[in-house]
């Protein structure tokens, strides 16, 4: 996905984290099960990135929880507000198949099915290579993926209505199964007293990767991976976590 791709809501970064506050979305319970992820494979980690890091949710609870993190986002406007949210936190603009940093990280994390939006698995490829680039031997990455194909469902409709401040946001979306991905159609509302009511839409279009596949990406980037299902991840779709090995001269 390009910034000229992206879906409307992520040019609307001060919505996107009300519909997710006022949802009641866990980043605080996420954060603490992604760092007890990564310190069971490298306890000495002090270093993170958050690959996708949206508004800085996330990256809000693991600044205490590592000695060091950094953001990484594409879409200009989520990286300003989490800039705003996070002073002294580093937040770069980047695409997360890739980017280029100058330092290396202990861990990288990239959540909230960030990487259905690839496209294709010559993306997702990348994506890792990335990442294992950016990782320090023994470094770990925490993938939260989209859904598989064998657990993918088609004409499923979820809708919210949450009231944050003195704005009130609807949100409807209908996503279906249609060449190999989920295109959802999102409506939203938004409510308040100076604007009044406001209508507008977008589409998101998340690929359906199989397991393997996101599995081989991580072994072409060098890195063993194991894969962690819903009840052991405590996360929708589950979590993929890879370790790049140690050094050994």
């Amino acid at each position: 996905m390009s910034k000229r791709e992206l879906s409307g809501i992520y040019h609307r970064a001060d919505l996107y984290d009300a519909i997710y506050r006022g949802r009641g979305k866990d980043y605080q319970a996420d954060s603490m099960a992604i760092a007890k992820h990564i310190s069971e494979r490298n306890a000495s980690a002090a270093s993170l990135l958050d690959v996708a890091c949206g508004t800085g949710s996330h990256l809000r609870h693991f600044a205490g929880l590592f000695a060091h993190v950094e953001g990484v986002d594409l879409a200009p406007d989520m990286v300003r507000l989490a800039r705003e949210n996070l002073p002294g936190v580093p937040v770069h603009e980047g695409d997360m198949s890739g980017f280029s940093l100058d330092g290396t990280f202990d861990a990288i994390t990239c959540l909230f099915s960030s990487v259905g939006y690839l496209g294709d698995v010559a993306r997702l490829d990348a994506t890792l290579r990335c990442f294992a680039e950016h990782l320090n031997p023994g470094g770990v990455i925490v993938l939260e993926p989209w859904y598989f194909p064998d657990n993918a469902t088609s004409g499923s409709v979820v809708g919210d209505l949450v009231t944050v401040g003195e704005r009130t946001i609807s949100r409807v979306s209908h996503a279906v199964r249609r060449e190999g991905a989920h295109h959802m159609e999102v409506h939203y509302l938004v409510a308040d007293r100076e604007s009044g009511i406001q209508h507008f839409s977008d589409t998101h279009i998340l690929s359906l990767f199989d397991r393997r596949q996101y599995e081989s990406a991580f072994e072409k980037a060098g890195c063993a991976v194991e894969f962690l299902a819903p009840g052991e991840s405590g996360s929708g779709p589950g979590l993929f976590v890879g370790t790049k090995p140690r050094s050994t001269g």
